[in-house]
């Protein structure tokens, strides 16, 4: 009980800190068991993209050079998909899709735009060969538990399998789904059940990153 107390109060001071720093400082900040302890508490605070972002990190001037190529990689990502939401946190990259802009209703089928969409993303990702990306499908509370879990699981995997046939190696996914479980808005209104239908993509740095990262082989383009 006391270290979680220790790791949760560790937490709110990085967190605390973070605000003032810009994205790139961020990374440097979090160190690696601080980050996979401020990731677990985040993951369970219905967030687990932002989770295995932080908890990715691996901090010190390592993280700092990890940080300024996501902060390349980001605004690559926001010039090329304009209309889904693009966060630089930590080490990372989060992006949320709103399903309405991917998906007809009840359904895992790409639309055309979200193909054009997400054709798009993937020549960043070619671009920016050295990170992992895990795919998250999430819904709103309408329909029943397990038909909502298995919607979520179908998106998620519907982006990460078009997202390979574009050439982005399939090593680099992870795939999760969690229905229902993980709104990021109280499900009272058709507003905020609009912004709970989503997939949202967790970017970090590879092993490999992480290393030339660190041995300072990192070069700019990465």
């Amino acid at each position: 009980m006391k270290k979680s107390i220790l790791y949760i109060s560790f937490a709110a001071l990085v967190i605390c800190s973070c605000k003032s720093f810009n994205n790139t400082q961020k990374g440097t900040a979090i160190g690696a068991g601080a980050g996979a302890a401020i990731g677990a508490i985040i993951a369970g605070k219905n967030n687990t993209a932002l989770g295995a972002i932080i908890g990715a990190a691996v901090g010190g001037a390592g993280g700092y050079v990890i940080g300024h190529s996501m902060d390349k990689q980001a605004k690559a990502i926001k010039q090329a998909i304009p209309d889904a939401q693009v966060d630089r946190v930590g080490e990372g990259i989060n992006v949320t899709f709103n399903s309405a802009l991917l998906f007809k209703i009840n359904s895992s089928a790409l639309s055309d735009s979200a193909k054009a969409s997400l054709d798009k993303i993937a020549k960043v990702f070619i671009d920016y060969p050295q990170t992992d990306i895990l795919v998250e499908g999430h819904t709103d509370d309408t329909g029943t538990d397990a038909y909502n879990m298995a919607l979520s699981e179908k998106r998620a995997n519907s982006v990460a399998d078009y997202l390979e046939t574009k050439g982005v190696d399939k090593s680099r996914f992870t795939v999760k789904w969690y229905g229902e479980t993980q709104p990021k808005y109280p499900n009272t209104s058709e507003a905020n059940r609009i912004l709970n239908r989503r997939v949202e993509l967790a970017i970090v740095a590879n092993n490999q990153m992480k290393k030339d990262a660190e041995d300072g082989s990192l070069n700019g383009s990465n």
